[in-house]
């Protein structure tokens, strides 16, 4: 049997791609057991979205080669304004495809046993370290078809580990530049800081071609071990004929901190998964969403912080704005597990509509098991306030301009929040573009 693609993957490729990655054997089984499970498996549910006919196997390259960079000079224009290619010892990964196009790691950092290196060298030179975490207590590969799809078809991605009682005070940042249009993306990233350890990393995605017509399968576990810290911040912008599916999950353990600042600017239609388990008494997680919609996409975007330990702490806040004929769901899930006493979920999911056609569907959940807890939410659906654009209109501003202004008021909690200032300038451009 192969999978429905225009290629022919079957067990006898993926054992060839495995051994040509000169992967631990473990990883290899792990492979070839994930595809048979992608058979069996059924799509995923996003509620209110039909996605069994979105196209998630179509792709007629699995590997595909980019270039590599002597230095930061080379990068293209578009990834070049969300790195500042001034910083010296900057810790930054950039892939290009498949390919690993560059790495930088400070000295300081390695002299400490931080760990920052692509997924296949992190699993051929730490094999018992990426066994440990790599889809066992964040993301599970028997979830459903695109959870063993990704197992199977793993083919880029990054691995940071930060040792015990090591601060990383300089954000580490993985560039994933995407401009192969019939090529996939199954890429991985697999953050773990260690005890009492910390660290702020972000992410961003990047088709620099318009005509990328690919199936896009991302999956990011951040694991937070006992009084460890881990800001993850992100921003997505791949190419409107991408079919994208992404899943970031995090784990605390006692007394540990999982926290999210996630801009989600893709053209192309979009199931975005965001779940963080607070497993440790003490342990908290404050997502952070923010998303532009635009064209005809469709978009769905499920955030949920489940509480096991006692006395976590979940905040969750998404806003989103929607123009043209784009619709979305949001999904703000706060679940309390019976024996979390203590426990505080609050959520608050906002959408403003541009035009007549844009849709929006803010749906606040609260699931409680537990009575000693405190839980609330908000959301709403609606317009720009017509009295606020009167005001700024009233001091001269043209009525388009007073809308960009509110819009990127609206924006600004998430927007505020990513950690790298060259990363947050280029989310604040692109918000400006998508919304002229």
């Amino acid at each position: 049997m192969t999978i429905d693609t225009k290629m022919n993957i079957d067990q006898d490729y993926i054992r060839s791609f495995s051994s040509q990655k000169s992967e631990p054997e473990w990883l290899t089984e792990l492979r070839v057991n994930a595809l048979a499970l992608a058979y069996e498996k059924a799509l995923p549910k996003p509620d209110k979205t039909r996605i069994n006919k979105w196209n998630f196997t179509e792709f007629t390259k699995h590997q595909s080669e980019g270039n590599k960079f002597q230095s930061l000079d080379e990068l293209p224009e578009a990834a070049k304004s969300f790195v500042n290619i001034d910083t010296a010892n900057q810790n930054l990964y950039i892939q290009h495809n498949q390919t690993a196009a560059y790495l930088s790691l400070s000295e300081e950092l390695k002299k400490q046993g931080v760990i920052f290196t692509d997924i296949f060298t992190a699993a051929k030179e730490h094999p018992e370290l990426v066994q440990k975490y790599f889809m066992k207590d964040a993301v599970k590969v028997d979830e459903h078809k695109l959870t063993a799809l990704h197992a199977a078809l793993l083919n880029g991605g990054a691995f940071l580990y930060i040792p015990k009682n090591v601060e990383v005070k300089d954000p580490v940042q993985s560039v994933f530049i995407f401009d192969d249009k019939e090529a996939a993306m199954f890429n991985h990233v697999l953050v773990v800081a260690d005890d009492n350890s910390s660290v702020t990393y972000v992410e961003n995605y990047i088709s620099t071609n318009e005509e990328v017509n690919g199936v896009v399968n991302i999956v990011a576990e951040v694991i937070a071990n006992n009084n460890a810290k881990i800001v993850f911040g992100a921003v997505d912008t791949l190419a409107k004929g991408s079919t994208i599916y992404v899943n970031r999950r995090g784990v605390t353990g006692r007394d540990a901190t999982v926290d999210w600042a996630l801009g989600m600017m893709n053209d192309g239609n979009t199931i975005f998964e965001n779940i963080t388990n607070l497993i440790g008494d003490g342990s908290s997680s404050d997502a952070k969403t923010v998303v532009v919609g635009r064209g005809e996409q469709t978009q769905n975007f499920t955030t949920s912080i489940v509480h096991f330990g006692k006395n976590s702490t979940g905040h969750i806040l998404k806003h989103g704005v929607m123009k043209e004929a784009a619709s979305s769901i949001f999904n703000g899930i706060g679940k309390i597990e019976k024996g979390a006493s203590g426990a505080n979920a609050e959520q608050e999911s906002r959408v403003l509509m541009l035009s007549d056609k844009a849709r929006g569907d803010a749906n606040p959940i609260l699931l409680i098991d537990e009575d000693d807890v405190v839980a609330g939410h908000a959301a709403s659906v609606g317009r720009i306030d017509e009295i606020q654009l009167y005001y700024l209109m009233s001091r001269g501003i043209t009525r388009a301009e007073a809308e960009v202004l509110i819009i990127h008021g609206f924006l600004a909690p998430v927007v505020e929040n990513l950690p790298i200032e060259a990363v947050k300038k280029q989310l604040t451009d692109i918000i400006e573009r998508k919304l002229r």
